[in-house]
């Protein structure tokens, strides 16, 4: 691909080189400045920054149990109360920190807002481009598990031909990038973003990838649709009928004729916005008020792992032992890149900016692919699917995984990534 060798010589000083993962310097690429460098990344948490962390975990006040044997009344004191014991004592942030530093780290300022992002690229002179973007309570803490096997699928024993490289950005407000300080940060400003970011990286064609507001974002770039963009994944897709968000109102009534799995899709959607929309509601309406988790990172813990019922009741079984997906550094990798960034208010101002329906098709007519997990807030069931996207490239059921799927199911996340996109190889 003639396009992707001219990147890869005027790129040379900011890309990976295949297998060492190195990044060259970039002064010789940058003659002057034009307010568009890209500048590499790194980051080391202080020793006093740790230890202060530790302290605030060991002063915790805890509430009283709850007085139910379930989950109705929220994160359960003992889930959380095992969670602040090993975080406090076992845990060890420069663990992730060294796999951090392993990667090819970048930052360059687009609409004035400083844009944080991994970039390797795949020996592989086919690869395919492909910019994958997490969501809440996310970061890219969720997708590193995915970069070694997509640059290198070979290393898992997969095609070289199905390699890609790989860019994924922290959103505004999240992780490394920098919180804009003016309104107007929704995933429309964010997908213009995003495709100046691969605008900028020299990419002629790429793909998307995305879930939850990955997917917002991503389905907002196939809206935009430039020419370079051949067409998305979405892994949480935004599927739901009129009639079904309808009827999913205060008041309505489940339609009579759904097919089982409709039905099942329904249900899931019922019990979500019955009993697990509290978080989201409180972001989109009040996101300042939430100082509270900005000053306890126990309590910050809480609020980010009561995302949706069947991701907690996964991360209550990890810390009670049970071998899962993820693992208990997993979940306080990504916590505390949240509490070390100071992250928890500006990521939750995404919510409060968001004026999209986020379950709704959206009308994308760019080639897309789903992957439905199980576990996912809801199911998207292939009937609902195909009407919402009337250029489906691709629609497959798993059989595990739910709402952090490239995260908790790395490698069946990348052999759809590699089957969803296959045809626009050519």
């Amino acid at each position: 691909m003639p396009t992707q060798s001219v990147t890869r010589r005027t790129l040379l000083a900011t890309a990976a080189v295949a297998g060492a993962l190195s990044v060259l310097p970039l002064k010789a690429a940058i003659a002057k400045s034009d307010g568009k460098e890209i500048r590499p990344f790194k980051y080391k948490a202080t020793d006093a920054e740790l230890e202060e962390l530790r302290r605030r975990i060991k002063a915790t006040r805890f509430p009283e149990r709850e007085i139910v044997n379930d989950t109705s009344q929220g994160v359960q004191s003992a889930t959380i109360e095992k969670l602040a014991k090993y975080w406090a004592t076992d845990y060890d942030w420069r663990k992730v920190e060294a796999k951090l530093a392993a990667l090819p780290q970048f930052v360059t300022t687009i609409d004035g807002v400083e844009i944080h992002f991994i970039h390797v690229k795949s020996k592989h002179e086919a690869a395919l481009p492909i910019i994958v973007t997490h969501g809440w309570p996310g970061s890219i803490i969720e997708q590193m598990k995915i970069v070694g096997p997509l640059t290198n699928p070979a290393s898992g024993g997969d095609s070289p031909s199905d390699a890609f490289d790989v860019v994924i950005p922290s959103i505004p407000g999240y992780g490394f990038s920098g919180k804009p300080t003016e309104k107007g940060w929704d995933p429309v400003r964010i997908a213009h973003a995003w495709i100046e970011l691969m605008k900028r990286l020299g990419y002629a064609r790429y793909v998307a990838q995305g879930g939850d507001w990955g997917d917002a974002i991503t389905e907002q770039m196939a809206l935009i649709a430039p020419p370079e963009l051949l067409g998305i994944h979405v892994n949480m897709p935004a599927t739901v009928p009129a009639d079904i968000a309808t009827a999913l109102q205060p008041g309505g009534k489940k339609p009579d004729g759904l097919s089982a799995d409709e039905s099942h899709a329904y249900d899931q959607l019922a019990d979500f916005y019955a009993h697990g929309l509290g978080y989201a509601i409180e972001m989109a309406n009040r996101p300042q008020t939430l100082v509270g988790i900005t000053d306890s990172p126990v309590g910050l813990a809480a609020w980010m792992i009561d995302h949706d019922i069947r991701s907690y009741e996964l991360i209550a079984r990890v810390f009670d032992g049970t071998s899962e997906g993820l693992s208990r550094d997993d979940i306080l990798d990504n916590v505390t890149l949240y509490w070390l960034t100071n992250t928890a208010v500006s990521s939750a101002r995404l919510y409060w900016e968001n004026k999209l329906a986020f379950f709704q098709p959206k009308d994308v007519r760019i080639p897309v692919a789903v992957s439905v997990f199980p576990d996912e807030i809801y199911a998207a069931p292939r009937s609902w699917t195909e009407k919402a996207y009337p250029n489906l490239i691709y629609f497959n059921k798993l059989a595990k995984g739910g709402h952090f799927a490239a995260w908790e199911q790395p490698k069946v996340f990348c052999d759809e990534l590699r089957a969803g996109f296959r045809s626009l190889r050519t």
